[in-house]
């Protein structure tokens, strides 16, 4: 595959490449419940949009301390309370691009957090300073090549490196956070001075951009399975009558349709809300307590599906956790940081390959439990299927109220990779016991 970077022949130093190859593996060899590093170097990632570019900045308070001074490796937690605006302007004046060096871009620093963590060898505490960088060109520019003049830190720890590497580009479809293609910036000692970065993209397209958030709202249901969990949960019981507090017999086919139209719509309608608002950053709740309500809601229908607790409100109570899901669905754009035309344009994308996936799996579900919705049978499917639901859903609170993991995730991932094969015999079920039905029907 060609190459998305252009770079200067002086900068392809083996020794740096070996750094930050190593610096990668120390990463992936870390804990993924934290996005620090423990590196005394800079991390860059790169997110490419058709009208900015958004850089996220990584970088050692250590290191940061002989460059920016003011003592800031004293009482971490209050940095960007006391010098914060400084902070901003520092980077500002060391972050520059342009395509044409008369012509430099605008670069405005979004915001600043601080990342405590712990060396894995010793168990000592590091803290470093996150930045949020959002470079926009020049009227009519743009972002597929353009040169990169950094030097935050480096300009006075000669030493210090800035390892850069692409972590989404919308236009080409690229939204693997985990690219390994990578970029050194640092002094060049033989000619001692730090050369701009010529970052030169592969051609792309807005359909090419659109396309990777269709099919990454396909795959994030199709891998999503406690949010199908709870959909599927939810249509247990809906092709039934309630007899006073218990499920009662078959309502019919058009009654049946009908709910499931209604339960499914306003599950749609209430993660669409909180996806559109989420993603434009005008709500945002921590991942942990939404993690947690999801598998709730999970909980919740799984007790419905055994008895009536709110029936004839299924729609009102998918609509209402579909609020909680949607803001999960929300973290996947935000984290993209594209422009507002651009985030418009993905979350209708996005959105769309949910609804087609999860379409896609009530349409060869939900026949299925039509038919058995006549027969003896189904209460056992059903409330069989509620129970190992509702003890799935209890796991998966602990496991995320406690951050530590448990069997089950790992078994309900193996199970999900055979959901074609449950599909399959759930069809066999309810072909075969309707036609005993039938036969039973006809001898009586």
């Amino acid at each position: 595959m060609e190459n998305m970077f252009s770079i200067n022949s002086r900068q392809k130093n083996s020794w740096r490449l070996f750094v930050f190859v190593t610096i990668l593996a120390i990463a992936a060899l870390r804990p993924t419940t934290s996005s620090a590093h423990q590196t005394p170097n800079t991390l860059v990632f790169l997110d490419a949009s058709p009208n900015r570019v958004a850089l996220e900045l990584q970088m050692p308070l250590s290191e940061l301390e002989l460059a920016f001074g003011n003592n800031i490796s004293k009482n971490p937690e209050t940095l960007i309370e006391r010098f914060g605006p400084q902070l901003k302007e520092y980077l500002k004046a060391h972050i520059h691009a342009y395509s044409k060096k008369t012509a430099p871009w605008q670069v405005e620093v979004e915001s600043l957090r601080m990342d405590k963590g712990k060396y894995i060898e010793n168990g000592i505490d590091y803290w470093e300073l996150v930045a949020y960088v959002v470079i926009i060109p020049q009227p009519g520019e743009g972002t597929r090549k353009f040169m990169l003049d950094y030097d935050v830190i480096m300009h006075q720890v000669i030493n210090h490196a800035a390892l850069l590497s692409i972590r989404s580009d919308w236009e080409t479809g690229n939204l693997n956070t985990s690219s390994a293609e990578a970029m050194v910036i640092s002094w060049n000692t033989r000619d001692n001075v730090i050369y701009p970065l010529e970052i030169n993209l592969q051609q792309g397209s807005w359909f090419k951009g659109f396309k990777s958030m269709f099919a990454l709202g396909m795959q994030h249901i199709k891998e999503g399975t406690d949010h199908l969990l709870f959909l599927i949960v939810l249509l247990l019981p809906a092709t039934l009558l309630t007899n006073g507090r218990q499920w009662g017999k078959f309502g019919g086919t058009k009654y049946s349709i009908l709910r499931l139209l209604k339960i499914v719509t306003s599950f749609t309608i209430g993660h669409s809300i909180t996806l559109l608002i989420g993603a434009l950053g005008w709500l945002r709740l921590p991942a942990q307590p939404v993690e947690i309500l999801i598998a709730f809601s999970i909980l919740v229908s799984a007790i419905h599906a055994i008895k009536p607790i709110f029936p004839g409100k299924e729609m009102y109570v998918a609509a209402g956790f579909g609020l909680i899901h949607g803001l999960a669905f929300a973290s996947i754009l935000a984290n993209l940081k594209l422009g507002a035309g651009m985030l418009v344009l993905s979350i209708f994308g996005f959105n769309l390959g949910i609804e087609v996936m999860q379409l896609f799996v009530v349409l060869i579900t939900i026949p299925w439990l039509i038919l058995l919705s006549q027969t003896p049978v189904y209460k056992y499917v059903r409330v069989g299927g509620a129970v190992i639901s509702g003890m799935v859903a209890i796991a998966w609170i602990l496991e995320r109220a406690t951050q530590t993991p448990n069997f089950v995730s790992a078994f309900v991932n193996k199970a999900a990779e055979q959901a074609a094969w449950a599909i399959l015999v759930l069809a066999v079920l309810a072909l075969v016991s309707i036609s005993l039905k039938r036969v039973v029907a006809r001898s009586t």
